[in-house]
């Protein structure tokens, strides 16, 4: 007897998979990884109930990030009493000694980082080390490509800033990928 492969297998197995991606993004968006974990569970909860309404020929991560960004959102507008380090005062004052050039350079990235809003935050993340396009981002973000597009350059641009850095200037040279993706990638590249 000889069964067919199915022409998609069921997205529910591809779950596992996705969490490492969804945490990082979790993590960039509150700031806080408690947070981020309950966002990611939140979100896997919800993916799982709602596995229905996944058409499993589309982009199961763009589906995952989309529900993650709704959700925090959600949350974020739920809890405006809440008391919010925006500008990174309080986190500004909670450091350790860094060990080299590389971890000074990436502390001053994350402090500038923090000084973003979330919505510079949310595109430099899934345009720049996410990799995703900038349609699928904008699918994910229920905004325009040319707001994307717009978004990412002025989030690079205040970044820069923020970093006082030079035209050309590589600040990051001893860095992880993904952190000069957010701040170096390239406008040709898809933003």
């Amino acid at each position: 007897m000889t069964t067919t492969p199915l022409a998609h297998p069921d997205p529910r197995e591809r779950l596992p998979a996705a969490i490492p991606k969804l945490r990082a993004f979790a993590i960039s968006l509150a700031r806080d990884v408690t947070r981020a974990d309950d966002l990611v569970q939140d979100t896997i909860l919800k993916a799982w109930s709602n596995m229905d309404k996944f058409d499993p020929a589309t982009n199961l991560d763009a589906w995952l990030f989309t529900i993650l960004r709704n959700t925090f959102y959600s949350s974020l507008r739920k809890s405006r009493r809440e008391v919010q380090d925006t500008d990174g005062v309080f986190a500004a004052t909670l450091s350790v000694k860094p060990a080299h050039d590389g971890r000074l350079a990436l502390q001053e990235f994350q402090r500038a980082f923090d000084r973003l809003s979330p919505e510079h935050r949310e595109v430099l993340i899934l345009v720049g080390a996410s990799g995703f396009s900038c349609e699928e981002a904008a699918s994910m973000m229920g905004v325009a490509i040319g707001t994307v597009k717009s978004r990412a350059s002025r989030a690079r641009k205040r970044l820069a800033e923020l970093l006082h850095l030079e035209d050309g200037e590589d600040m990051f040279s001893g860095t992880d990928g993904a952190t000069q993706a957010v701040v170096l990638r390239s406008t040709a590249a898809g933003s």
